[in-house]
């Protein structure tokens, strides 16, 4: 009993791993199938949601609330890719040598990135449900409050990310260790599970009521208009890229938050080590559906990641030919005259001032 109530802060996680029973040992193959396959979606992740995010702040039309959630939304993604990256290089047999401190860095930055995402979905139901009840394609929600609330997700998503270390642990009770994360409570699992699932329901529930309230609303005004209803200017049209980003979200985690709650249960026969893998590579998946989501479903969104690659592209272009017209003559002499600029170089910086 007293071993039970020392507290082993000093211990590497083998000794967590070997304590809980719990086996982080890969396969090589696996291993490295899912190292070069992550890093691949991590690389995209990072890439598109930059995208996303400076498409958000280089086009005046996205400068409503809707969009600036979108792009906060883009930015937890981004930090989902650099967990990802932490997480899958501390794998396997490398986790046994992390210290405590170690682990609670690789799982906060996960705990963090999945709280502030869901957060961000909630804020963005709850922005979609005031707009679409005015019967606008936007709320009225000002810069000043939409920053407090993107602070205020963060500040939750930290401290959320930030519990297991504060205390919630079973560094001195090792009896209550879960499996898939050996120095976390059973209890907190349980706790990070169920409240995690509670918000998918409060989020459905939300948008079946905006839903129900648009086609009520919709079917009322039809025989009152000239012709069909300009989807475009209805908030119908945010909404269904919203619901695509949430049912993907929902699809992506559910089956990861079960397993965690079949942990906290101290469920024996099913087999949560087996699954943890492949939940982990799911996960990675629904940060890279996002920014496919918001292009495909976002006629402007894609115009403008086209317009930011084609800038890209120009602005590349432009400092190979200036760094060519830099290069000295080979005659050695400087004749005094200088080229006048090329068509192509006039064009390049126009559409770089555009």
């Amino acid at each position: 009993m007293a071993e039970q109530n020392t507290c082993h802060y000093n211990e590497t996680m083998k000794f967590f791993y070997n304590q809980s029973g719990g086996d982080d040992k890969w396969d090589t193959t696996q291993l490295i199938l899912v190292q070069v396959v992550g890093s691949i979606f991590c690389c995209f992740i990072l890439v598109s949601n930059v995208m996303v995010i400076a498409a958000v702040i280089t086009n005046k039309r996205f400068h409503y609330p809707f969009y600036y959630l979108l792009s906060n939304l883009a930015a937890s993604d981004f930090l989902a890719g650099i967990a990802y990256v932490y997480l899958m290089f501390n794998t396997g047999e490398v986790s046994r040598q992390l210290t405590v401190t170690g682990y609670f860095i690789r799982q906060g930055l996960l705990d963090i990135s999945l709280s502030a995402s869901l957060a961000n979905l909630l804020v963005i139901a709850l922005e979609r449900y005031i707009s679409v009840m005015s019967w606008k394609v936007h709320s009225n929600l000002t810069k000043r409050r939409v920053t407090l609330l993107i602070v205020l997700v963060w500040a939750i998503s930290i401290f959320m990310g930030a519990v297991p270390s504060l205390g919630w642990n079973c560094i001195c009770n090792l009896n209550t260790c879960s499996k898939l994360a050996p120095i976390f409570s059973r209890s907190y699992l349980i706790f990070w599970s169920v409240s995690n699932l509670v918000v998918f329901l409060i989020m459905v529930s939300i948008y079946l009521r905006i839903y129900a309230y648009v086609k009520k609303k919709t079917a009322m005004l039809m025989p009152h208009t000239s012709g069909s209803i300009n989807r475009k200017r209805t908030p119908m049209k945010l909404m269904k890229t919203v619901l695509v980003v949430l049912g993907a979200f929902v699809i992506c985690w559910t089956p990861g938050l079960v397993v965690l709650l079949m942990d906290g249960l101290n469920c024996e026969n099913c087999h949560v080590m087996k699954l943890k893998r492949w939940l982990l590579l799911l996960a990675v998946l629904n940060s890279v559906m996002n920014p496919c989501i918001y292009s495909y479903k976002d006629e402007e969104m894609w115009a403008t990641f086209k317009n930011l690659m084609r800038c890209i592209g120009n602005g590349t272009r432009r400092q190979r030919s200036t760094n060519a017209n830099s290069k000295p003559l080979s005659s050695g002499h400087d004749t005094g005259n200088s080229q006048p600029p090329s068509e192509e170089m006039k064009n390049d910086e126009g559409l770089l001032k555009n």
